[in-house]
């Protein structure tokens, strides 16, 4: 028999002309091409700290420029071709990189479309995402970012129209955001191994077994486009196509697939878009 797992008490990010709440594409792309040439270790996280700053600074010593901490044209021309046109500037379609590929792969992932590392190179992995986010906007997916494109990504990210319960009773470690050279597309909650997960909402289990990173997952969705997504488990209790109620046991926490050691890993998509879990739990 299955148990009922047991809850805790414990923003959303608009693109606000060219930057984001959380981070500014621009500062983004800076990083990832300072990451290019071998100067900056830091999260891409479009946040302009003393690490990016600091970073920029060594830059323009190595190549001879005034170590200023500016970003001018002749620090832009030194970056080369990853620091070229800005977001908007040309069509972007596979195959193309520069300074407007890393601001894209950066906007996207807050927008809950993730296109793997942060490297200013228009790959399939970005066409992929950029696909995906067209579905989600009702445009033609067709993997090339035009006006209408760029249009969509100005309307807010959307938010869970559903209350949602959390699965476990423990701490949150890593967050949702940038983590590295990637996006963390969820959060990850410091529960012990053999830990109950709890469903954070009645629904329908569409999804149960292994995943390429998550190992055993558990994908519920809820109704209204909502889908929450339980990654790393030891095991499964559950099948696809099963009915669960709101903290039945859907697994226990584990360390299966790309985990570093137990804990949950646990995402909330609407329509496809992964959102901030913590924007929609208590």
């Amino acid at each position: 028999m299955r148990r009922v797992a047991g809850t805790v008490v414990a923003g959303f990010l608009l693109l606000a002309g060219p930057a984001l709440a959380a981070g500014d594409p621009d500062v983004a792309a800076l990083q990832v091409a300072l990451h290019a040439r071998g100067m900056y270790r830091g999260t891409i996280d479009g946040m302009r700290g003393p690490s990016t700053t600091n970073a920029l600074i060594a830059f323009q010593r190595r190549v001879g420029l005034v170590p200023d901490g500016i970003l001018g044209p002749a620090t832009r021309a030194a970056l080369g071709h990853l620091a070229g046109l800005e977001l908007g500037a040309r069509p972007l379609a596979l195959g193309a990189r520069g300074w407007d590929a890393a601001e894209l792969q950066f906007v996207l992932a807050w927008h809950g479309f993730p296109s793997g590392v942060f490297d200013g190179v228009y790959g399939n992995h970005l066409q992929r995402a950029v696909m995906r986010f067209q579905r989600f906007a009702g445009l033609p997916a067709v993997g090339f970012v035009g006006p209408r494109t760029l249009a969509a990504l100005q309307v807010p990210p959307p938010k869970c129209p559903l209350s949602l319960r959390w699965p476990v009773t423990a701490p949150v470690g890593d967050r949702f955001g940038p983590r590295g050279m990637r996006f963390h597309s969820g959060i990850d909650i410091k529960a012990a191994l053999g830990t109950p997960v709890g469903a954070a909402r009645a629904g329908t289990v569409t999804w149960a077994g292994l995943a390429d990173g998550y190992g055993n997952l558990v994908v519920v969705a809820h109704g209204s486009g909502v889908r929450t997504f339980y990654a790393h488990l030891a095991w499964l209790d559950v099948r696809v196509g099963e009915r669960v109620r709101t903290g039945e046991e859907v697994g226990i926490v584990g360390a299966t697939g790309d985990a570093t050691g137990p804990h949950l890993h646990f995402e909330v998509r609407i329509r496809g878009a992964a959102i901030n879990p913590l924007t929609a739990l208590p």
